[in-house]
This record gives structure tokens, C-alpha cells and sequence, in this order.
């Protein structure tokens, strides 16, 4: 194998792995798993302050005695929502046991079903289906919610030389990945008699009024690439709001986690090896505070004459994007992260880790088209290589 590992911009170690790197925790169904899996939590309990002896404090006393003896159980939990397997995990506190941890779960798995009736295409009465719907005939005001992905989708168009760009939905039905698999691409007149109609900037939004309108009847966007993001932060702060301060949420390849594990460890998530096989990673990244998410062309993929085809389109060819493998975005939330890894993927790993360089906070895992694995300043002591990746088609 003729992999290198790049971290930054400077060749190191090209010894050490020899493939490529790539990225997101699997879950139990096509979706990443769940972070992986810690030792019990440590049973030395919580500290409490018994000082008082009055009377009217033997009651404090005794709760703070029942604190001491407090062990934190892990607690799991899983559902489906926006199209995609949902897990989540979190350990109990003195005051949020399992049983009002799980019902934290179905409140947070809720919260992501509200935000995908806002924002899917599969109802036509979500607020992206009425904007689809008057494409080239009129604005439509949408909720403070959707107005707000809409604006940031735009932007990352703007920061990424348009690779990031809803209006890729302008194809649809032209590549078929998902439940219509279909291992028959689309030919290039067909493809570019939409890419005429494709492009952020047919997209017009009034701030005023909370209206965004498609300027061409032929335009159509879909939040596909960023509205999974959005929703698992979304349902992070309901679990907060539950009082859980140590958890993960995971909706497919997207992952956020709040805080450390009882044992002062860090959440940790693996890097799946793009060519292993399924739930097989190579390393792993620990996570507090971080959003985790994964761009990869083997999810929603198939091979035709030695040829991968995949669900990530550069929306400048209308093809699918052939610069990487595998990119792993790490980032302060699931929001930034599910927005980036895509345009990072089309970019390619030197134009994606300047875009990574440039935004607060953004590190990135990068496995090129030669299996080249690329690794960002902010991630360089942080990732931990576990095994050699497969190479392959």
C-alpha cells in the first residue's frame, strides 16, 4: 500500500499507516455505532459534606448520605427519525435516574421528529416542500427554525466555493441511493440539462419577513445535508434540560457529547475504515463538548465497472464527488459539523483543511482518493490510530 499520513500540511509517518482514514461511529443499522464502549464507572461516589448535627439538618444528612453512596448507571436508548437509526446514551445522576433518563431520550427522539416535519422533503407540508412547491412563483414565510438552516446552508455555500449546496435536490430522481437504489447512472445529458437550474444563488431570502423564495421553477433544495446536524442539537439540550450532564445523541453519522464519563474519561468515537467492513474503525477520537460527523462514500454507494458511484454530488459536475473517501468533521456542534463535511469532501483534503483552519473550533480527519489519511492542527495529539485500514475500491 502507498498511503501517507498527513498532519497539517507536513508528510509524517508514512510507515506508520499506509491507508487511508476515515470516519464515523457505526451504528446498529446503516447508521455509525454509538460511540465505543467504557469501562464500568468508577464506585467511589460522590463527596458529601456532613457537617451539621442539628436537628434540623438531619434530614439533609441523610440525603447527602444516600449521594455518597451513589452509583452512576449507564442508560441506552434508540429510534428512528430522519430516515435514519437514532441511539443515544447517557449515566444517571444523583437527582435523573434511568427511568427519567429514558424519558429524557423520548423527549430529546421528539425533538428530532418535530425538527424533520419542519425541514423534510418526504411530507409536502413541511415548510421545505412549500418553498419547493412555489419555486419560481412566489417567497414563502417559514419559522424562525428553518429560516435559520436556510441562512447558514447559504453561507456555507458562500465560505466553500459552492460545494456545499442545497440545491443539489435540483437532481433528484436522477441518482438513486437510497430505498430506489438503482446501480444505473444517470447519463451526462440528462445531468446537465439540471445542472442549468442548480445553485445557491437562486436562492433569495428576505430577513424581514422570514421568506425565502427559488428563483427558477426548476430549483429545489433539500436540508439533507445539514438538518441532521441542527436536530442533534436540538435534542442535546432537551437531555440538558433533563439535568443529564454526561451523554451522547446520534442520528447516522452525526454525534454530539456532553460532557466526561464518571471516570473523568473523554466520550470516545471511531473512525471507520471506509473500505473494512461494517463497524470495523481504525482510530478513534475522544470527545467532550464535540460534535462528531462523517462524510463517507461507502454508505449510500455502488460499484459498476470498477467504478464507486455515491450519494455526496459536487453540484459544479452533478457527479459524485471523487476527491476523498472519508471525511471526519470535529467541531463545538453537530450544526457546523454536518454542514462542513460535505463541502470538505468535494474540496479535497488541501482547499477542505483550509476551510477546516479557517472556523473556530473545526478539526478534520481526511482520507483522499490514493488513501492518503489527512489530519488538521486541531486533531494532531488528539487522534488515536487502533489498526491499518483496508484499501480498495
Amino acid at each position: 500500500m502507498n498511503g501517507v499520513l498527513r498532519l497539517g500540511t507536513a508528510l509524517v509517518g508514512a510507515a506508520l499507516l499506509g491507508a487511508a482514514l476515515v470516519g464515523c461511529p457505526e451504528a446498529p443499522t446503516a447508521a455509525p455505532p454509538p460511540p465505543l464502549p467504557s469501562p464500568p464507572p468508577s464506585a467511589t461516589g460522590i463527596h458529601a459534606d456532613l457537617l451539621a448535627d442539628d436537628a434540623g439538618a438531619r434530614g439533609a444528612g441523610k440525603e447527602a448520605a444516600r449521594a455518597a453512596a451513589f452509583v452512576p448507571e449507564r442508560v441506552h436508548g434508540e429510534g428512528k427519525a430522519m430516515g435514519t437509526h437514532v441511539a443515544f446514551a447517557a449515566y444517571t445522576t444523583p437527582t435523573v435516574d434511568a427511568a427519567k433518563a429514558r424519558a429524557a431520550f423520548d423527549a430529546a427522539l421528539a425533538e428530532i421528529r418535530r425538527v424533520e416535519a419542519l425541514m423534510t422533503t418526504w411530507r409536502p407540508d413541511s415548510e421545505v416542500s412549500r418553498i419547493n412547491a412555489a419555486a419560481g412563483k412566489s417567497a414563502v414565510t417559514v419559522g424562525d427554525e428553518t429560516f435559520a438552516v436556510i441562512k447558514e446552508s447559504v453561507h456555507t455555500s458562500e465560505i466553500s466555493e459552492g460545494t456545499f449546496d442545497i440545491t443539489f435536490h435540483t437532481l433528484h430522481g436522477l441518482w438513486k441511493f437510497d430505498e430506489d437504489l438503482d446501480p444505473h447512472p444517470p447519463t451526462d445529458k440528462e445531468i446537465k440539462k439540471r445542472l442549468a437550474f442548480l445553485g445557491w444563488r437562486n436562492i433569495k431570502l428576505d430577513d424581514a419577513s422570514k421568506s425565502v423564495m427559488l428563483t427558477k421553477p426548476e430549483t429545489q433544495i433539500s436540508l439533507g445535508g445539514i438538518a441532521k446536524g441542527y436536530a442533534v442539537d436540538k435534542a442535546a439540550k432537551v437531555l440538558e434540560s433533563a439535568g443529564l450532564v454526561s451523554f451522547f445523541v446520534q442520528a447516522g453519522g452525526d454525534l454530539f457529547a456532553r460532557g466526561k464519563k464518571p471516570d473523568g474519561s473523554d466520550w470516545q468515537a471511531g473512525i471507520r475504515d471506509p473500505r473494512g467492513k461494517e463497524g470495523q474503525f481504525f482510530a478513534k477520537l475522544p470527545l467532550s463538548d464535540h460534535a462528531f460527523s462523517t462524510a463517507g462514500d461507502y454508505e449510500r454507494s455502488y460499484v459498476v465497472n470498477g467504478k464507486r458511484y455515491h450519494h455526496i454530488i459536487d453540484p459544479r459536475s452533478g457527479q459524485p464527488a471523487t476527491a476523498c473517501r472519508s471525511v471526519t468533521i470535529w467541531a463545538p456542534d453537530a450544526f457546523i459539523a454536518d454542514a462542513i463535511d460535505d463541502a470538505v469532501f468535494i474540496l479535497g483534503p488541501e482547499k477542505g483543511l483550509k476551510l477546516v483552519e479557517s472556523i473556530d473550533g473545526v478539526g478534520a480527519v481526511i482520507v483522499d482518493a490514493r488513501n492518503n489519511v489527512w489530519v488538521s492542527k486541531r486533531l494532531q495529539g488528539k487522534l488515536e490510530i487502533v489498526g491499518v485500514p483496508t484499501d480498495g475500491i
